[in-house]
C-alpha cells in the first residue's frame, strides 16, 4: 500500500507540474504585451490553481499507477 501511494504521489505530482507549465504557457501566449510587461503574479496564481485542480482530479485514479486508483 505504501509503495502504491508513493507511485501515485509521484505520478500525480508530475501531472500537476505539467498542468502548471501548460497553463502558464497558454496564459503567456494570450497576452498582447511585451514579455517584460506580463502580469506574472496573475499567471503564477492561475497556473497554481490549475495544478491544485490536477492533484484533486488525480484522486479519482491515474492510469500510470497499478490499479489506477489513488
Amino acid at each position: 500500500m505504501k509503495n502504491n501511494f508513493k507511485a501515485w504521489l509521484k505520478a500525480a505530482g508530475i501531472r500537476a507540474v505539467k498542468t502548471f507549465a501548460q497553463t502558464a504557457v497558454a496564459l503567456i501566449g494570450t497576452e498582447l504585451v511585451g514579455f517584460t510587461e506580463l502580469d506574472w503574479l496573475h499567471i503564477v496564481s492561475v497556473a497554481g490553481v490549475a495544478a491544485v485542480l490536477s492533484l484533486l482530479t488525480s484522486v479519482a485514479g491515474l492510469p500510470e499507477v497499478e490499479g489506477g486508483n489513488g
